[in-house]
């Protein structure tokens, strides 16, 4: 009889109420969170070693006969201890157990056992230390038994774990019902045939209990299938509702755009006159742009969200430009503002804590109601900008930027305009550099414009690795460059929380207020060291994520117009900011960061004509971890160091676990290109014969679920 996969996890066997809430915070609810709670690692007991060629050191798997068991007090620190002799045709050994007297009671002398564990030597000589053990049975001694057995032989799964579920009760749990496991297969045979994947059955049974080491990697590599495989679909279809949507066709006036192109103080790249015809030729459809523009730091990706902006201004639309912070919003507004004082047209800013036009503070309620009326074209804010209380006119474009720092809820707030009767075409921005491949695999819905080139005339920045015996010749150089009339960013990696897991689990309201501690403990450290210790006679400013939206602005706008020389911050800053005079970036304990994220700091500086530098402060001599950093000094190309830094820690690092939607299978398989390929190739053809699944009624239903719990932010 197939099992139902939404079987709640209170109605399998051997779950109490007290286990109940210990596995949810595991995130197992049903038998599907169960089955697809796959192991961390594997220990290796394929062979049973005779007890007299045990190593100190060795994780091993032995079998024989109890001949003695006994338990002794430890005091006065209230210890049991319970120790075993256990023997053999070749030798004996001692194994030993901390407070769990009962282990005397189950495995009483004469008991055929056989254990798994590390080897230890101590004073006693070398001893088992707390194996697991499972009792052989009706097996004769001297025999070796091979079956029956589920913790100590073979390649034994160990799980992820939390306080009160054990792996080993976690094996309990898992392997009656992987005896006896019936579920639907939502692939379709002939992909199954066509590709040699495994059955949803065997690859379930292998991934937890295999039988070789290969078993793992076959069995990995059917269930990332099809995790890649309903992820396509879903794109697929997500592009074909578009398609099916209506929104305002916006023609493209040629006139405009190279008229306002020539107010520019600059000239555009190729990339950037590629992008802007791109996104100008989407506008002209009647149903919805759904675009992701993607560029490296500093090359220039406002500027050609601003040209389809100009296009929509022109032809009676309202633009929304959604930035994920104030201090990037209001640099926004300053820069088009600046930008567009050639043309008629009006620019709101709206954040939580200010509202001005065209670059003037005015009232919010004012600047609503002028937005509702539609008198004003462009409108710059943050979230405060997907409100109820504020109406649009006729919104025709959505510009996003950071896309990944917005939820699915806020996005769809602003580009959902039923009282309309259309939808509003849709830019994203990133300044994340993608490989192209991976892009279309995660936004799969989405057509894509990347930029590359940087603008003509900016100098490379100089890029160094500081080990500890070179930070006073470093802090000399930061002194001298100051004296110039210079800046300088500093960048603090997040102090370690105490439990880190919960940090990534969880993300609840606690745990953001745990990151949000440290990330101010950490500030303020450095802060106290540089204005105190360091650089008493230089203006040192702080920045954290505790501080209030206007308290952040205020610094920001001081160190704009440099009243401070020096300011101390968390990565708040590694999105935008732009700060021209600022030409040192330092970076503190620069390994604890991705090289990803470690380029988009660099990016904060070297954006005028003065030389540029950026400071990675190593806290180790170790040359493994300075080789990683290596990369950075010898390419500044984002798409390039992406590459490397995903090949180095792996695509969920370098996504960040708060912006992956996918599972963990799948999220690692996004390295495996060919993988990828099949995967979207197969959702095609699938989807071009049998364009509502109707064939696929187990494929449908596991979609469904799919959409449930996947999405990127």
């Amino acid at each position: 009889m197939q099992q139902d996969l939404l079987t709640p996890i209170e109605n399998l066997s051997h779950v109490g109420p007290r286990n109940v809430s210990r596995l949810k915070r595991l995130g197992v609810s049903t038998l599907r969170d169960l089955l697809w709670h796959f192991p961390a690692r594997y220990d290796d007991y394929q062979e049973v070693s005779p007890i007299a060629d045990v190593q100190p050191g060795q994780k091993v798997s032995i079998q024989g006969e109890i001949v003695k068991i006994t338990n002794r007090q430890i005091f006065p620190r209230h210890m049991t201890v319970t120790n075993a002799i256990v023997k053999d045709d070749s030798g004996a050994i001692n194994a030993v157990w901390f407070n769990q007297p009962y282990i005397a009671n189950n495995l009483t002398e004469g008991t055929l056992v056989s254990m798994a564990g590390k080897v230890n030597l101590g004073k006693r000589g070398i001893h088992l230390s707390s194996p697991t053990y499972e009792k052989i049975g009706n097996v004769g001694y001297g025999q070796i038994a091979q079956t029956g057995l589920t913790h100590t032989t073979g390649l034994v799964p160990t799980y992820p774990e939390t306080e009160g579920v054990s792996s080993k009760y976690l094996r309990f749990l898992l392997k009656p019902i992987l005896t006896n496991l019936e579920l639907d297969d939502p692939l379709p045979e002939q992909i199954k045939s066509k590709y040699n994947l495994l059955s949803l059955n065997d690859a379930i049974r292998l991934i937890h209990y295999p039988e070789k080491q290969e078993d793992v990697a076959i069995a990995r590599e059917r269930l990332a299938f099809d995790d890649l495989f309903l992820f396509q679909i879903k794109a697929l279809l997500e592009r074909r509702k578009i398609n099916q949507q209506k929104s305002i066709s916006i023609k493209f006036s040629q006139e405009l755009i190279k008229d306002f192109i020539s107010t520019l103080p600059f000239e555009l790249t190729r990339d950037q006159k590629m992008a802007a015809w791109e996104i100008l030729k989407d506008l002209e459809r009647p149903y919805p742009m759904n675009r992701l523009m993607e560029g490296d730091v500093g090359s220039g990706k406002t500027v050609v969200a601003l040209i389809a902006t100009v296009q929509a201004a022109e032809h009676g639309c309202q633009t929304v430009f959604m930035a994920p912070t104030e201090v990037l919003a209001q640099q926004h507004h300053r820069n088009i503002v600046n930008l567009l004082s050639s043309q008629i047209t009006s620019v709101g800013l709206l954040t939580s804590s200010q509202a001005k036009l065209n670059g003037e503070s005015i009232k919010k309620s004012e600047l609503k109601k002028r937005i509702s009326s539609g008198s004003v074209k462009i409108i710059i804010g943050t979230h405060a900008v997907i409100q109820k209380d504020v109406k649009f006119k006729n919104l025709a474009l959505v510009i996003i930027d950071e896309q990944h720092r917005f939820g699915v809820a806020q996005r769809s707030a602003l580009v959902k305009q039923e009282d309309a009767g259309y939808v509003p075409h849709l830019l994203s921005m990133t300044a994340t550099p993608i490989p192209r491949t991976l892009a279309l695999t995660i936004y799969g819905d989405l057509d894509i414009s990347i930029i590359r080139e940087k603008p003509k005339n900016r100098q490379k920045i100089i890029t160094n690795i500081v080990t500890p015996d070179e930070r006073n010749s470093a802090y000399q150089f930061i002194r001298e460059e100051v004296g110039r009339g210079r800046q300088v960013f500093v960048i603090c990696p997040r102090i370690e929380l105490s439990d880190p897991k919960a940090e990534i689990k969880n993300r609840g309201a606690q745990s953001m207020m745990n990151i949000l501690w440290a990330d101010m403990k950490a500030v303020e450290e450095e802060y106290r060291k540089l204005s105190t210790e360091i650089f008493p006679e230089i203006k040192v400013a702080m920045l954290h994520g505790k501080m209030k939206a206007k308290e952040k602005n205020e610094i920001m706008d001081k160190f704009k117009n440099k009243e401070f020389d020096i300011l101390v911050s968390t990565s708040v800053i590694e999105v935008g900011v732009d700060i021209p005079n600022a030409t040192i970036m330092m970076i503190e304990n620069a390994e604890r960061f991705g090289l990803a994220q470690l380029h988009q700091f660099r990016g904060r500086v070297g954006r005028d004509i003065h030389q540029s530098y950026c400071l990675l402060f190593s806290s180790t001599g170790d040359k493994a971890v300075n080789k990683r950093l290596k990369a950075l000094v010898d390419t500044d190309d984002g798409f390039l160091l992406a590459e490397k830094d995903m090949s180095i820690r792996g695509p969920g690092e370098f996504f960040g676990v708060k912006q992956s939607g996918l599972p963990d299978l799948a999220m690692a398989s996004l390295a495996n290109i060919e993988l990828i390929k099949k995967a979207r190739t197969e959702a095609r053809l699938l989807l071009k014969q049998d364009p509502n699944l109707k064939k696929c009624s187990p494929l449908r239903e596991r979609l469904a679920q799919f959409q449930k719990l996947t999405h990127f932010e």
